[in-house]
């Protein structure tokens, strides 16, 4: 499998993306958010990427340069319609705006309805942490991808509808962004790419039992991903049974129904933010969160070898690896980049 430099997957990744017609400043924003994915380890939400927005655009599925429409706006809320624009370009843009919000008056939401893929959550809360503040998010796949089935059944009934919160701390903020399923369908993408089987407790195939055989999920009879939280997965189902109908719902988007296409396009958003200082303020927020993040990471660990971590220490001992050594691509999935380069014009 090639391996390669951050900056130069960067570098190809945008200029791939202007090659299909995305803005230049747009396409920096997407191919950076893509190599940072991967930098963090979560493959799943990088590169591998690229091949599927380019499909998108050419199907005209995704809208190169598409408008930030705002439906309504009051003092701390804000709702959008993204119009299918790649998904961290309106993102970054929702982010900014409910940021401002919050300097203001303490909090600030927005939704948005029609936006491309987001991409990897848990960037948009180190974002927002950079300035000072907290920040909630969710997505769900905009009726579409339903991979999920609830305890019990066999026939997927919502998309795995991730959740994000990030806590600034004085030593860097604390960031959990989970799949309120098992893993992200873009990690089993990862391993049908490879022709790898997955990790046992991940899949169910077409009549409920168990498999390690990704291709479950791409076959005509189709398998599921099994919710978070334990054998059954009756608190996973439910977080994200309620974070489809939050999303869906108040940002005037769709939640997840049978008439949708399975393949997600893309997703509704929900995001939140908080401004510490307008609260119990920041000195009060900075001491008993970092007071706490050292209480945990100080707890005996079972393993010597093995010290405890907190949400976003993977990523970043993740990305200091592979800032360092590379990021090394699939050769599935490095298949699949050239091909998108080729049919763009591209030079690799």
């Amino acid at each position: 499998m090639p391996t390669f430099r951050p900056e130069a997957l960067v570098e190809l990744s945008r200029r791939v993306f202007e090659a299909v017609g995305v803005p230049a400043d747009d396409a920096s924003t997407v191919a950076r958010s893509l190599v940072d994915a991967n930098l963090c380890g979560h493959d799943s939400h990088g590169v591998m990427r690229v091949p599927q927005y380019c499909q998108f655009l050419r199907e005209g599925k995704y809208r190169a340069g598409a408008p930030f429409e705002i439906l309504r706006e009051s003092p701390a809320v804000v709702a959008v319609d993204a119009h299918w624009g790649l998904g961290q370009v309106q993102a970054y843009r929702l982010l900014r705006r409910i940021a401002d919000k919050a300097k203001k008056i303490g909090i600030g939401a927005g939704t948005m309805k029609r936006c491309g893929h987001t991409g990897r959550l848990g960037e948009y809360a180190e974002a927002a942490a950079a300035e000072g503040l907290a920040f909630w998010g969710a997505v769900n796949s905009h009726g579409a991808g339903r991979r999920v089935a609830p305890p019990g059944g066999k026939e997927g009934r919502i998309s795995t509808n991730p959740l994000c919160m990030g806590a600034p701390t004085p030593a860097g903020p604390v960031v959990l962004d989970i799949g309120t399923s098992v893993c992200a369908e873009g990690k089993v993408r990862v391993a049908f790419q490879k022709g790898d089987a997955v990790p046992e407790g991940w899949l169910l195939d077409a009549d409920g039992r168990p498999t390690t055989d990704p291709g479950v999920l791409y076959a005509e009879k189709r398998g599921t991903i099994r919710p978070v939280g334990g054998e059954q997965g009756y608190k996973g189902f439910g977080l994200g049974l309620m974070i489809d109908m939050f999303t869906g719902g108040l940002s005037g988007g769709d939640c997840s129904r049978g008439e949708a296409p399975m393949a997600g396009v893309g997703n509704t958003v929900l995001f939140t933010v908080f401004d510490p200082e307008q609260f119990g303020g920041i000195e009060h927020f900075h001491k008993e969160t970092q007071n706490l993040a050292d209480f945990v990471r100080g707890c005996p660990p079972v393993d010597e070898n093995r010290p405890i971590q907190l949400p976003g220490d993977p990523e970043r001992a993740a990305k200091l690896k592979r800032s360092s050594d590379g990021i090394t691509v699939s050769d599935g999935t490095w298949d699949l980049i050239r091909k998108a380069a080729s049919d763009a014009g591209v030079e690799v």
